[in-house]
């Protein structure tokens, strides 16, 4: 187990970004800017922690995803016992497989329903649904299980599984990798459910005549063959993405391949439909024969001399740190440098950064108050504080 520690963090950083990749020159660019945080530990233990989420209960209460398949309270920096639910029965891990996600009902406080995507012993994703026990806040009730979606996975890599409820619109929206195992084409093909965004409505699912509902706007509706469940493409595995609490906007961290890591970005407002090029883009390197005029480009990320997998992050909207308030926090899950990125009056993007953590970042979380936290997969949960 780690040593309890708190871990703080504060430095000015000019960094070039002018080295990257000349294709890549579209990118926001690092430049000299003030990027200041720390990192304060909540609580440390876990095994393979993947996700910390805030149910918006109002109760304070912190929920980490263990990869296993457990779902552990913090409540007062203390872990509680038992799990909120233990899924290990069920789910495959581990690898890029396992409980991968939960997202709590918009009306949770009300509902008591939550949603988890994990991979089950077949290897594919199921979406499930459960309900609290009307009689511990603290439990699920195991027994109220009802299968949302399942999806069929044809490799044991790219998995995805990320769950969010659209801050607007109340749709849930999915993560769906590309189905690794030399897949890549499934992220250009909009007949599959894999390399894409997913954007469903949960609510008929409660009636029990229907599993889910397709909202009234399909982005590929009239493209023969698509699937409705579809809001974005060409991706590879959108790992982990947020909705900006303040505007709607949607982000983006898609895991590259060979060269480079994305940072996407969809404006609130948006009718979906974006294609974000993979397999026939990475970075702004074009591998098209007909071009790739018809892809949207990331708006920033890293190349493989500065990290190898990028985890998405959020943007601050918090109180303890005001000059951070609006920055999207996003890093690199093999060495754990964490950088900023701003938007400029002219509509292009300033990266920030790094700031050095030495963490195994696989996810970053908001609570209900916009404060940000930072989860290391070697067991601990930090979060970002004034310097």
């Amino acid at each position: 187990m780690r040593r309890c520690r708190s871990l703080s963090i504060a430095l000015m950083v000019l960094l070039a970004f002018v080295a990257l990749l000349p294709a890549l020159s579209t990118l926001a660019k690092s430049q000299a800017a003030p990027f200041n945080f720390g990192l304060e530990l909540v609580a440390d233990g876990f095994e393979r922690p993947v996700q910390v989420v805030d149910a918006g209960d109002g109760s304070g209460r912190l929920f980490v995803v263990e990869q296993g398949g457990r779902i552990r309270i913090v409540q007062d920096g203390q872990i509680l016992e038992p799990p909120f639910l233990d899924l290990t029965g069920l789910v495959s891990c581990c690898g890029e497989r396992g409980l991968i996600s939960l997202a709590f009902d918009p009306d949770y406080a009300r509902t008591g329903l939550l949603y988890v995507d994990y991979t089950d012993v077949n290897g594919d994703n199921v979406v499930a649904r459960y309900r609290v026990s009307p009689s511990d806040a603290n439990q699920v009730d195991p027994m109220s299980a009802d299968t949302i979606l399942s999806i069929v996975q044809p490799a044991s890599n790219h998995n995805g599984g990320l769950l969010l409820f659209g801050p607007q619109d109340g749709y849930l929206y999915i993560g769906m990798g590309d189905g690794g195992g030399g897949n890549a084409q499934n992220g250009q093909r909009v007949n599959t459910l894999l390399g894409k965004i997913l954007r469903i409505d949960v609510n008929p699912a409660l009636t029990g005549e229907l599993p889910y509902g397709i909202p009234p706007h399909i982005p590929f509706g009239g493209v023969a063959g698509a699937r409705p469940e579809i809001w974005i493409t060409g991706l590879r595995n959108p790992w982990r993405f947020s909705f900006d609490r303040a505007t709607g906007d949607l982000w983006i961290g898609d895991v590259g391949s060979g060269s480079y890591e994305e940072v996407n970005f969809q404006s609130a407002g948006s009718q979906g439909g974006e294609n974000f090029g993979w397999n026939l883009m990475e970075g702004n390197d074009c591998r098209s024969e007909t071009g790739c005029d018809d892809f949207v480009s990331p708006i920033s990320g890293f190349d493989h001399g500065e990290g190898c997998v990028v985890t998405g992050g959020y943007v601050y909207r918090g109180t303890a740190i005001p000059a951070l308030t609006g920055t999207y926090l996003f890093a690199d899950y093999c060495g754990g440098d964490i950088w900023g990125l701003t938007r400029n009056n002219d509509a292009t993007w300033t990266r920030l950064g790094p700031v050095p953590t030495g963490l195994s970042i696989s996810s970053f979380g908001e609570d209900a108050s916009g404060g940000l936290y930072v989860v290391d997969l070697q067991g601990a949960i930090y979060r970002i504080v004034s310097p």
